[in-house]
């Protein structure tokens, strides 16, 4: 960690160094902070490369790293341009400052966002370093070229490295349009590698968050209300004040984006005491009419009661009404599915330090330093300018670690004790407190010709709004991250009446991204209810959705799973198949489950996966995600989800909220369509198509159809 923000902190480096930014080839030379598309979270950002005299190549990594790969992903697009090999590059985390633009890792978006800039600035920084080497030699560039992280003249043989022709180059003009490689001539990018940070976190060398440690600082937990929202009435400490280590107990708040809550800190002089005495400490909480309203059973009434009404449009193709009022079958249904704790494996910290001379430095694994410093400068009210952001490894995330919550209390304790604090959430913080993937409801209709052709569809979403809750969008008009991504435009289904509404259903439980966001809701009920039409259609369900998809890369994503989990053959009694299709995040992705009755419920007995997503950088990592994927998708179908009642989680810990464990991990395949297509996501686009799948595989098997989530593997024979 020390190397790292001193490398930041020296950044401006001497004149011996080579320094290209990326945002040179998005507006000029100028460095700019590009906005956010929210629908797409398509970040776009600007890193910069570093070159040092002895040849060592830098570059700054805008996406902290949470498990999905950032740190040698990015790279490689680096190295593939400069033909260097993966171990001559070193990353350093940005900082949150401007210049660097847009640093969220989230929505899939690290490569997507970065496939061309930092491909540009290495192809320009090896124009720049060829030019250098030629002047010098006084021989024409086109006798020149690059290689192992040289220039080589090719006549004589002769040759510079890299760091001694850095100082040269470095004088010269930026190229504007850079030749950039041909897919044909990748040596790195699509090709297998060993992730070279692997060995470091499997040997606990790797530096996360909660390893961080920094001098003079004190450890503080938190005690929260276990009725969310509880307000303090009134602490009774003097047994934790016994406690050998313990300096101060305190009333502090937890600061959220659409509400502040009160709660109780510990400060002491290790964590094992600061632990302790979180468990003698007595309060008396008051959680106001929360306490009897804030129950997840009161909240899907009101779905359900929203669900008898119309929604707000956001898009018709054809007359939905007219199409569906003279259907020959009609088809209604209701989906739901659950909160859901993100649980990452390491739970939330940060240190945080509010220097008396107004400063504050930081050290924290959040997924977006530029959305920290923004929070931060905010919440202290201080200029950006004036906060240090200092970003470990991420021990997962999943969305939670984009909400600075964590991070706001130890600032807040930090400024009460005039001390680095060193914050950590237990297990039970995590799970108890949220924020949560949001539960939401589906209202669906569609209706079948008496040829038996789809005719109709309408996918009426129902629940709270991530964009309405955490960004304080106007609730007036439908949601566009959830609308956008059901559109008949990403999706694919040419269904001449097709439908998408949305209602809006507020609550008080925090929320915020999970894993394939909406996707992971949405992809259940679309692929779920579109099974219930094939079957209203006599109809196989892999045909009857080749039947109304034109498009060429989703038609190829089911063909090849058809082929791959061969659809077509004969299944034993008591096994059956399913199968789901979903976009998001710019991938398209195909998943075919296989159960068999057992007992009174079935078995997963297999899964295979298919994912377009364009251009990729390592096929393993691409496997490695979806597999992540399979594991998230089949736990969030058949383990408990989250539920309130009284205002107080019903689940604390991992005996309660479980997640799938090794003995129940199915045979799994993972098969990658080599489309050449632009980019899109990897970490997220798996997820969507399994629990849908699921559940189809579930209804093929026991003629039981599955609407809700969770349900429960052992009963459904």
């Amino acid at each position: 960690m020390s190397n790292r923000r001193t490398f930041l902190k020296t950044l401006g480096l001497s004149s011996a160094s080579f320094v290209l930014g990326v945002s040179s080839f998005a507006k000029g030379n100028a460095v700019v902070n590009m906005t956010t598309d929210p629908l797409s979270l398509a970040l776009e950002i600007n890193p910069f490369i570093v070159i040092q005299p002895s040849g060592q190549i830098t570059l700054i990594n805008p996406r902290p790293d949470m498990g999905q790969g950032s740190t040698q992903a990015v790279p490689s697009l680096l190295a593939e341009e400069l033909e260097v090999s993966l171990d001559q590059v070193t990353i350093a985390q940005s900082d949150g400052k401007g210049k660097y633009g847009n640093q969220t890792s989230g929505g899939s978006s690290s490569v997507r966002a970065l496939w061309t800039p930092i491909r540009q600035a290495g192809a320009a920084a090896k124009e720049m370093l060829i030019k250098a080497a030629a002047q010098r030699w006084s021989v024409p560039e086109s006798e020149c070229y690059v290689e192992k992280a040289k220039v080589i003249h090719r006549p004589s043989g002769k040759s510079l490295t890299y760091g001694e022709v850095a100082d040269d180059a470095s004088k010269l003009e930026i190229p504007k349009n850079p030749k950039l490689k041909d897919a044909k001539d990748f040596k790195i990018i699509g090709k297998y590698a060993p992730r070279l940070d692997v060995p470091a976190r499997v040997t606990g060398k790797a530096v996360y968050g909660i390893d961080v440690e920094v001098p003079g600082m004190v450890y503080a937990v938190m005690l929260h209300s276990p009725m969310i929202h509880g307000k303090v009435v009134s602490i009774d400490d003097s047994e934790a004040l016994k406690i050998k280590g313990v300096q101060k107990v305190l009333k502090c708040e937890r600061p959220m984006p659409h509400r502040t809550s009160e709660a109780v800190a510990i400060i002491a002089d290790n964590y094992w005491a600061a632990l302790s005495a979180k468990k003698a400490v007595k309060v008396q909480w008051d959680n106001g009419t929360l306490g009897q309203t804030l129950t997840t059973a009161a909240y899907f009434k009101k779905c359900a009661e929203a669900a008898t009404k119309e929604g707000l449009k956001a898009e018709e193709e054809g007359d939905f009404a007219a199409t569906f009022g003279a259907a020959a079958k009609k088809l209604e249904a209701v989906y739901e599915t659950p909160f859901l704790a993100h649980a990452p494996m390491e739970p939330e910290n940060a240190i945080a330090h509010i220097k008396d001379d107004g400063t504050a430095e930081v050290w924290a694994p959040i997924q977006g330093p530029d959305w920290a410093l923004r929070d931060l400068a905010g919440y202290l009210k201080i200029k950006p300018e004036q906060i240090k952001i200092n970003v470990a490894l991420l021990g997962g995330a999943f969305g939670r670690k984009a909400y600075h919550d964590f991070l706001l209390e130890a600032c807040f304790l930090s400024k009460d004790v005039k001390k680095p604090v060193k914050l950590v959430w237990t297990r039970e913080d995590d799970i108890t407190q949220g924020p949560y993937r949001p539960g939401m409801m589906a209202r669906m209709q569609g209706g079948v010709d008496a040829k038996g052709n789809i005719v109709a569809y309408h996918h009426h979403p129902i629940g709270e709004s991530i964009q309405f809750q955490v960004f304080k969008a106007p609730s007036n008009k439908p949601d566009d991250w959830v609308c956008g991504e059901l559109s008949q435009k990403e999706q694919k289904y040419n269904i001449p009446a097709f439908k998408i509404s949305y209602t809006h259903v507020p609550t008080e439980i925090p929320i915020v991204w999970w894993r394939s966001v909406y996707a992971s809701n949405f992809g259940f009920s679309q692929e779920g209810f579109f099974d219930e039409l094939a079957h209203a259609a006599n109809k196989d369900p892999l045909k009857a959705r080749l039947e109304l998809m034109s498009d060429a890369r989703f038609k190829k994503v089911l063909e090849t799973l058809a082929e791959k989990a061969n659809w077509g053959e004969k299944l034993p009694a008591g096994q059956g198949k399913g199968i789901a299709i979903f976009k998001s995040f710019g991938s398209i992705s195909a998943c075919c489950v296989t159960v068999a009755k057992q007992g009174t419920g079935v078995k997963i007995e297999k899964v295979v996966s298919v994912i377009d997503c364009g251009h990729y950088v390592n096929p393993d990592n691409v496997k490695a995600q979806t597999e992540g994927n399979i594991v998230m998708g089949i736990t969030a179908a058949v383990k408990k989800g989250i539920t309130f009642t009284n205002g107080q989680s019903d689940h604390t810990n991992f005996h309660q909220y479980q997640v799938m464990r090794m003995n129940e991990m199915p045979k799994v395949e993972i098969h990658i369509v080599e489309s050449g297509a632009e980019p899109g996501g990897v970490g997220e686009p798996g997820l969507p198509p399994i629990a849908p799948a699921l559940a189809n595989a579930v209804f093929a098997a026991t003629g039981k159809r599955i609407r809700r989530l969770p349900f429960d593997l052992n009963t459904l024979a």
